[in-house]
């Protein structure tokens, strides 16, 4: 069994901002397989199976995902080598991506709570790229992180978000 979370926030205010990058790299994942998405929450997360492959997005904040992720985790005794979350970076190039098998959180508060609440850092990260530096400048990080997209940005998503689909798929397939 494996489990890939995506993060985000659950409220529909947070769409197409930069911290639900998770939740969207999940809902783009999902409509090209056709997958669907649980009508109610279950262990704390909207959920989504394909195969022996459990698709996650907590609906705690983002800073409290690993609560839900931990109930997923302990249920379906899915190994933590097993984990892959799925989630935005703002100190990465818009647009890149970065998997590592294991590491820290780098600042990022949802891997912070994952790690809390399994106890490690051994589990698998997608992060992907959100970076505006001129943006963040202005604003801050606590409201860049809860920015939108800007126009630009939106409308690379769909390329950013099929390359994020391949390697989930690749990931699952190990």
């Amino acid at each position: 069994m494996k489990l890939v979370v995506g993060l985000g926030n659950p409220e529909s205010k947070y769409n197409w901002t930069r911290h639900n990058t998770g939740f969207l790299a999940l809902d783009f994942y999902f409509k090209l397989k056709g997958l669907e998405w649980g009508a109610k929450p279950r262990l704390g997360a909207i959920a989504g199976r394909s195969g022996d492959v459990w698709f996650i997005k907590p609906q705690d904040f983002y800073n409290l995902s690993g609560q839900a992720v931990r109930e997923y985790q302990r249920f379906y005794k899915v190994d933590t080598s097993d984990i892959l979350v799925v989630c935005d970076d703002f100190n990465l190039e818009f647009g890149k991506i970065r998997y590592r098998a294991k590491g820290s959180a780098g600042g990022n508060n949802g891997l912070k709570s994952i790690s809390a609440e399994l106890g490690t850092d051994e589990f698998t990260r997608l992060r992907i790229g959100t970076a505006n530096d001129e943006l963040r400048a202005k604003v801050g990080d606590v409201d860049f992180v809860l920015s939108k997209f800007t126009p630009e940005e939106k409308g690379l998503l769909p390329q950013i978000l099929r390359e994020v689909a391949d390697r989930v798929d690749f990931w699952t397939k190990m």
